[in-house]
């Protein structure tokens, strides 16, 4: 029992880590970089922000539950970070890019080894807090049925 705790709490932490780091990446990008959020960039962390505060108290509360919640949010996250990524990289997809206002969504401010881009950054993000509040979930729901 002690261990599948222990492997609770390990994931939340790292789901959690992920959440500020991104969060704080974004805002580097944006605040110190000043590189304008296309729309799609603000719908991304409009969906990992709350992540932070969310997985925090959690945390602190030690309420587990709230792992499915923050899985519907980062799959939503996670498929928005995937569609952006697309339209970045397949051609198709951008040739098919709808307008995204005054930035466009198809443009790549960073482009590192020619395939890491902000919405590559995010997604990579979004999949491992996924993963993370699918595995605490579990946990969570196997925890209750052995009580």
């Amino acid at each position: 029992m002690q261990t599948k705790n222990n492997r609770k709490v390990f994931f939340w932490n790292f789901a959690w880590t992920v959440s500020i780091v991104a969060t704080l990446g974004s805002l580097y990008f944006s605040e110190v970089r000043h590189f304008v959020p296309c729309e799609l960039c603000w719908f991304q962390r409009i969906l990992m922000y709350p992540l932070t505060i969310l997985i925090g108290i959690s945390i602190v509360r030690k309420e587990f539950q709230l792992s499915i919640y923050v899985a519907v949010l980062s799959g939503i996250g996670l498929l928005t970070s995937l569609y952006h990524y697309s339209i970045q990289k397949i051609s198709i997809f951008s040739q098919h890019a709808p307008s995204c206002g005054p930035v466009s969504c198809t443009g790549e401010y960073i482009n590192w080894l020619g395939f890491i881009t902000i919405p590559f950054l995010a997604l990579i993000a979004f999949i491992f807090i996924f993963i993370s509040s699918i595995i605490v979930y579990k946990h969570t729901k196997n925890d209750e049925g052995n009580e």
